[in-house]
């Protein structure tokens, strides 16, 4: 499959019909509460009858780029300072830059309405920076119009909560910004709450509940060595050094559950974890071929082996049980989450060495994969169903260093 050069030029705005909505469905106990009217929409922005999906990229020098995947039209969105790391939400960019958060609206988004989606195109903009002492880790839930994002600052050990409706209005607002001793944690949205790791003396750490104004809920956890979270259709999940938290929202407060891992579990843990959005199975490495799934659903961990060494891993969570790895020479395999075994796989795509500031990016969204290739200035799109075919790929002008699928 030929790669396709991409200039810069002006997005085409599709003009489709609107989605419809019968009515506001009973989530499950499970799922996640949203409001029963909105559907998500904001001031401004177009319903449209399909996902909006791009993949919004930005350089080692700040330059943020939106590739339309459905038109495959490209658009520069403007430049940040430059980033050392970044995360997403599915519509917001959050680059770190190691002095502050740069936050980037790239204007298109799903709106979960649990038995149906309902899909949003709004002008994208840059919206400032959050300001904040060394590195952050920044956490998100899978909602882009409510609750909040967490951003944990490591050398003044901030803890700040934005308020993500005001996001979507163009504004940065903080909910509460906590001063904690310097470490590297985490501040972990869920419903109206947030987990706030803090270092401790005797356990090595604990997560503590806040509410979105600040004030602390009473509820205390140890979690040795906190690092990764990710939210799923489930809660929040908050790894340890011993396994992972699972938060969830009951009666109108936040219910933790301890997940360990297993007794026979090597040692090592998960630092991050990965997979198709709000699904409610998680993967993660705790080692180059120790693969670790954890079933938010079930609470319980699949502990497999990758036949090679992997760089990441991804849980697509579908029927077909599938897992979604970036070998580290390069190559993206399709594995059995049942097994590890590997169902197919493509050539080695991106460079093998996986060095800071190239590293590329593994995504899986429901029908197909998307790989960074910031080495070689191009982005991949894989159907991993059919024998992980290469779908496309497209040159772009600037290395995509962090890539984004919005739009999801």
């Amino acid at each position: 499959m030929p790669s396709r050069l991409l200039p810069l030029a002006a997005a085409v705005t599709l003009t489709l019909g609107l989605a419809s909505c019968a009515g506001s469905p009973t989530p499950s106990p499970t799922a996640p509460s949203f409001p029963a009217d909105g559907h998500g929409a904001i001031a401004g922005a177009e319903e449209v009858a399909e996902p909006q999906l791009g993949l919004t990229t930005i350089d080692h020098e700040g330059r943020v780029t939106h590739l339309d995947l459905l038109d495959e039209s490209v658009t520069a969105l403007g430049t940040i300072a430059a980033p050392i790391a970044m995360t997403t939400d599915g519509r917001y960019l959050f680059a770190d830059t190691g002095d502050g958060v740069e936050v980037v609206d790239s204007g298109v988004w799903t709106w979960d309405h649990v038995d149906h989606f309902h899909y949003y195109r709004a002008e994208p903009a840059l919206l400032g920076a959050v300001a904040g002492d060394g590195s952050a880790t920044v956490a998100t839930t899978n909602s882009s119009t409510t609750g909040g994002i967490g951003i944990s600052f490591a050398d003044s050990g901030d803890a700040v909560l934005l308020d993500t409706e005001a996001l979507s209005k163009g504004e940065i607002r903080e909910r509460f910004r906590i001063e904690r001793a310097p470490h590297e944690g985490s501040v972990v949205p869920i419903g109206s709450f947030a987990l706030v790791t803090e270092p401790d003396g005797e356990t090595g750490g604990v997560v503590v509940g806040y509410t979105a104004d600040g004030e602390r809920t009473g509820l205390r956890e140890t979690c040795v060595a906190p690092a990764g979270t990710i939210t799923t259709r489930v809660g929040a999940v908050i790894g340890c050094a011993d396994g992972a938290l699972l938060a969830q929202v009951e009666d109108g407060a936040v219910v933790v559950d301890r997940i360990p891992y297993p007794e026979h579990a090597p040692a090592g843990a998960v630092s991050s974890f990965h997979n198709r959005e709000g699904r409610p199975t998680v993967a993660g490495l705790a080692g180059a071929t120790d693969i670790r799934l954890l079933d938010t659903r079930t609470r319980s961990w699949t502990l497999l082996t990758a036949p090679t060494p992997l760089a990441q891993v991804t849980a697509v969570g579908d029927e077909d049980d599938t897992l979604l790895a970036l070998a580290q020479d390069g190559r993206v395999l399709v594995l059995d989450a049942t097994d590890g075994g590997v169902r197919a796989e493509t050539p080695p795509l991106v460079a093998a060495s996986l060095t800071a500031g190239e590293t590329p990016t593994l995504i899986a969204d429901q029908h197909r994969a998307y790989l960074s290739g910031p080495a070689e200035h191009r982005l991949f799109e894989i159907d991993y169903a059919d024998d992980a075919r290469l779908a496309r790929s497209f040159d772009t002008a600037d290395a995509p260093a962090f890539v984004a699928e919005t739009g999801r």
